[in-house]
C-alpha cells in the first residue's frame, strides 16, 4: 500500500496527513467572512467566477461563530469527536484591514477543538503587515495559506483575466515559505487552449517549487460568467471524464509523495453548472482515478526517479 494513505489510495491524502499530525479525525469547517474579492471589484474577476469562490461556505449574513456551528453540526453526524480546521474559503480572505482579519481569525481559534486555520486568498492580496501577522499566527496554531494560481502559463493567466502573473505568485509563495507557513496551491485542468503537456508542466513546476499541498480542479463552466459567454461565442474543447482522469493520473506521478493532495476534483453547484456535467458524479471520478492508477501500476511521485 502507498505510504501516505489510510484508505488504499495511490496518493498522499489529506485524511492521512491530518490523522498523522493530530492523532484523530480532522475536518474543515467552511466559512465566509464576507470580504469579497478585490479583483472582482477592480478588474471584473476571473472569467470562470460567477460571484466568488467558496459557494459551499456559510452565509456572510451570519456571525462567523454561528456559521461555524451550523457547518460543524452537520459534519459531526458523519465524524463525531473530531478536531476542526477553520476554513476561510469564500472570497479573498486576506482582503480586509488587519484588525478585522485578526478579529475574524481569532474568533474561530477560540472555539474548542479548533486546531488550525486554512486561509484561501490571492497572491496579489497579501501585504507585508498581513504576512507579519500570519507569521505570528503560525507560531500558535497550524496555519495553511491556500493560493489560487490555476496555471503557470502567463498567456492563459491573461486569457482567464486572473489579474496577476506567475512572477507575482512566486514572490508571494517565497514570502510565505520564508516565514515557515504551509502553502497549498490551487490549479485548474482544462483551461481554454491548454494541452495535456501544459497541465503537466504546471504540476512539474510546482513540484520543483516545493509546495506543501495542491488542489486540482477541473474547469467548469457556470451560468452568468464571462466563461459562459466565451464558450457560447466560440466553443472550446471541454475535457471528457476520461481525459481528465488520464491527465490527473499523470500529474500525480510528477508530484513528490510528501506533497499533500487536498483535492482532486471539484464540487460545482448542480443549479449553476453548464459543462461538464460528469463533474456532478464526484465519487465516480474519484473511484475511476483510483482504478486507473492501480491499472497502470503508478503512484504519486512514481515518475520522479525515471
Amino acid at each position: 500500500m502507498f505510504k501516505y494513505t489510510l484508505d488504499n489510495k495511490q496518493y498522499h491524502t489529506l485524511n492521512y496527513f491530518y490523522k498523522n499530525k493530530f492523532g484523530k479525525k480532522v475536518f474543515k469547517v467552511s466559512l465566509n467572512p464576507g470580504f469579497g474579492c478585490p479583483h472582482q471589484k477592480n478588474g471584473k474577476g476571473c472569467i470562470f467566477c460567477a460571484k466568488e469562490s467558496g459557494e459551499f461556505a456559510g452565509s456572510p449574513l451570519d456571525p462567523l461563530s454561528i456559521q461555524f456551528e451550523k457547518v460543524k453540526t452537520v459534519m459531526e453526524k458523519k465524524w463525531p469527536n473530531s478536531y476542526y480546521i477553520g476554513y476561510f474559503q469564500a472570497g479573498t480572505n486576506t482582503y480586509a484591514p488587519l484588525p478585522v482579519l485578526k478579529k475574524c481569525y481569532e474568533e474561530i481559534l477560540n472555539i474548542p477543538n479548533v486546531v488550525g486555520l486554512s486561509i484561501a486568498t490571492r497572491s496579489d492580496a497579501i501585504n507585508d503587515d498581513v504576512l507579519d501577522y500570519l507569521e505570528q499566527l503560525n507560531k500558535k496554531t497550524f496555519l495553511t495559506v491556500e493560493l489560487g494560481l490555476q496555471t503557470i502559463h502567463d498567456k492563459t493567466l491573461k486569457l482567464i483575466n486572473r489579474g496577476h502573473d506567475l512572477n507575482n505568485f512566486v514572490q508571494c509563495f517565497h514570502k510565505l515559505k520564508s516565514r515557515g507557513i504551509n502553502v497549498v496551491v490551487h490549479i485548474i485542468n482544462g483551461l481554454p487552449g491548454e494541452t495535456k503537456e501544459d497541465m503537466i508542466a504546471t504540476v512539474k513546476y510546482l513540484n520543483d517549487l516545493k509546495i506543501d499541498g495542491i488542489k486540482i480542479h477541473m474547469l467548469h463552466i457556470l451560468k452568468n460568467t464571462t466563461l459562459e459567454e466565451l464558450y457560447n461565442q466560440k466553443p472550446f474543447h471541454v475535457l471528457t471524464k476520461e481525459e481528465y482522469i488520464d491527465i490527473v493520473c499523470d500529474q500525480l506521478t510528477y508530484l513528490d509523495p510528501k506533497i499533500v493532495i487536498h483535492r482532486i476534483t471539484g464540487d460545482p453547484s448542480i443549479t449553476e453548472l453548464i459543462e461538464p456535467t460528469w463533474l456532478l458524479k464526484k465519487f465516480c471520478v474519484l473511484n475511476d482515478i483510483d482504478k486507473e492508477m492501480k491499472k497502470r501500476g503508478i503512484t504519486q511521485g512514481s515518475r520522479l526517479n525515471n
